[in-house]
């Protein structure tokens, strides 16, 4: 899955072999409204887009799988099982809740329980289990297999993503040289938040218990934002040795939800990123950025 500044593309590979590609435009509010494109506002509102898009992409992917699960009719004709939009809405709003519950909710609770009473060692231990919570669990999901080929494709993003903006040429071969790190990636834009949540939850002390999940879940969107702009500004100084170096938790975390892909996994990602850069106008040669959904 790829986006750009106005398109996005995903890349299915097919029960047959063959790679499907399904391409939508992008109508940003930040293109409309100057409002929108102030720091922290944008990084709302990009973060919004992408659960959009995100949703959107894995509803095409699931109803591929779908229909490769189909079972055969008594007369031998496929039966083509495709998931509704209900269904999909319903599995997302339950993989959000889960994730609010267990990476924002949990952790101030579990430390309200131990009773710390300053607010600074408060803060700090919450912000530790739930970093804790984050890397146990992104550790566990990597052992199942199906998780291990969502992995696999994730690292082939950020190959032909590096590759793409080092000016190599999108090929199977060339592309899987490159490293399946990425500074733009997801992982480490949901560490960062989880850091910064620390310093922003300090200013509330040690609430009520009510208003201590009511701050965790209402701020998640301006932590989110001040994490963007720090994850936009490392992608466009990543030669800058002393930031990458206060990168590097986020980078190292990306080896629990990356695995070397295979040549035919490079393929579609290379297929998507193509999509979208024909759909932006532009060539291979060109050195702007292509912004990778990891």
């Amino acid at each position: 899955m790829m986006r750009g500044p106005s398109n996005w593309a995903v890349a299915v590979r097919k029960p047959d072999g063959d790679i499907a590609e399904v391409h939508q435009s992008i109508s940003s509010p930040m293109a409309r409204h100057r409002i929108f494109r102030l720091p922290v506002v944008r990084g709302v509102i990009a973060l919004g887009e992408s659960l959009a898009i995100g949703f959107r992409a894995l509803a095409i992917s699931a109803n591929y799988q779908a229909q490769a699960e189909g079972k055969e009719g008594e007369e031998g004709e496929e039966v083509v099982t495709e998931l509704t939009r209900g269904q999909l809405i319903f599995a997302f709003a339950i993989a959000i809740g889960f994730a609010v519950l267990l990476f924002k909710v949990s952790p101030a609770l579990l430390t309200n329980w131990i009773g710390i009473k300053r607010t600074g060692w408060f803060v700090i231990v919450e912000g530790a289990i739930r970093v804790t919570i984050f890397v146990l669990y992104l550790s566990l999901i990597s052992l199942i297999p199906d998780l291990r080929r969502v992995f696999q494709y994730h690292a082939a993003e950020h190959k032909a993503i590096n590759a793409y903006e080092a000016g190599e040429a999108l090929e199977p071969e060339v592309v899987q040289r490159y490293s399946l790190i990425h500074p733009r990636c997801g992982t480490a834009f949901l560490l960062w938040v989880m850091v910064i949540a620390i310093f922003v939850f300090a200013f509330f002390g040690r609430p009520a218990w009510y208003w201590l999940i009511a701050t965790r879940i209402l701020l998640l969107p301006v932590i989110a934002g001040i994490a963007y702009e720090l994850i936009r500004f490392a992608g466009k100084h990543s030669d800058n040795r002393i930031l990458m170096t206060l990168l590097a938790p986020g980078l190292w975390l990306q080896r629990l939800t990356t695995r070397q892909p295979s040549l035919d996994q490079v393929e579609v990602s290379i297929r998507a990123l193509k999509e979208v850069l024909a759909l932006e106008g532009r060539t291979e040669a060109e050195a702007r950025r292509v912004e990778v959904m990891a």
